[in-house]
């Protein structure tokens, strides 16, 4: 069992828009590798596109793995980024499907990750939703 988790940062655009995209640029940067150093060695994180990415957690044993690597993930951003010697606060929101209960393609699993991610943004942003059919 693996599961795929859609991540997007909360409010990334005000960020770009108030202190510029070269730090929206830093931000990204610092997120990856944020993320890279907090998961296992035969996990995969991609940078999907904008403020968007998405990370693979193979060999998942249960539900209650992936809830651990969810909350890591947003843990991951309590602290704020140094960018240019000043501090900035950043968020995310996660959707996380499962391989072959939400979804037997990767199209599939995308889809309903980022629908599941969605749901975790209507419900109030840094947070994590998993896929449901009645997203």
């Amino acid at each position: 069992m693996f599961a795929l988790f859609f991540i997007d940062l909360d409010h990334f655009k005000q960020i770009n828009d108030s202190l510029g995209h070269l730090v929206g640029d830093q931000l990204l940067v610092q997120v990856a590798k944020r993320i890279q150093k907090s998961i296992r060695k035969g996990d995969t994180i991609a940078r999907n596109g904008g403020d968007e990415f998405v990370l693979i957690v193979d060999n998942g044993d249960s539900d209650q793995h992936f809830i651990s690597v969810a909350e890591k993930i947003l843990e991951l951003f309590k602290n704020p980024f140094i960018i240019n010697h000043k501090e900035v606060f950043s968020s995310c929101s996660i959707g996380i499907s499962i391989y072959p209960n939400n979804g037997t393609t990767v199209e599939e699993l995308l889809k309903n990750s980022d629908a599941a991610m969605y749901d975790s943004k209507q419900a109030g942003r840094h947070q994590f939703a998993f896929y449901s059919s009645n997203l």
